[in-house]
């Protein structure tokens, strides 16, 4: 009997790797509970200009990106050049959130790799992302025109995640689920 429980455990963490290597299981899938809901209000200083504010009111109106991202975080690297190629094509204004970190660092990043970004909030204590949902950086929310958050992405982004998850809420007119 004490020989066939290493099989058996052996045999779970077996089953256990094979869900978590399963690539039709989408990795980033985390529940938000402001999907079809009224987006969080909040107001921070901008990263670029702490004499002028980031609010939903600077977006009223129209479809937004809100992109959390920070200096340390590895993916928010690697999604960077996608969201500087979404940018550069007019497809939907990008505003960010620097969370959790270093302004100087923060803003010496954007001027060495680029700035997606319409504005950026500054929420060094992380209040706001608190309020947000947010697990970790990078996250992206799309904000429908009417202020109801459509999805939320968990990771970075990239071309397949964006015709996959995006494209399509936005084809639909940004405003329904």
């Amino acid at each position: 009997m004490r020989y066939w429980l290493p099989v058996v455990a052996f045999g779970i963490l077996l089953l256990l790797l094979m869900f978590g290597l399963n690539e039709d299981r989408d990795k980033n899938a985390l529940p938000s509970p402001f999907i079809g809901k009224p987006a969080p209000d909040y107001e921070l200083p901008q990263l670029l200009d702490p004499t002028r504010t980031l609010s939903p009111e600077s977006y009223a109106g129209e479809a937004v990106l809100i992109n959390v991202w920070a200096t340390w975080c590895v993916g928010c690297r690697q999604e960077h050049d996608f969201l500087l190629a979404l940018a550069a094509g007019d497809t939907i204004p990008i505003y960010g959130l620097n969370w959790r970190d270093n302004r100087e660092e923060a803003i010496l990043w954007l001027e060495q790799l680029g700035n997606p970004y319409v504005a950026s909030g500054y929420d060094g204590s992380g209040r706001v992302g608190i309020n947000w949902g947010v697990y970790g950086a990078p996250e992206t929310f799309l904000v429908g025109a009417n202020g109801t958050v459509l999805h939320k992405h968990l990771g970075p982004l990239s071309p397949g995640i964006w015709e996959r998850d995006f494209a399509p809420l936005l084809k639909a007119g940004g405003n329904s689920q």
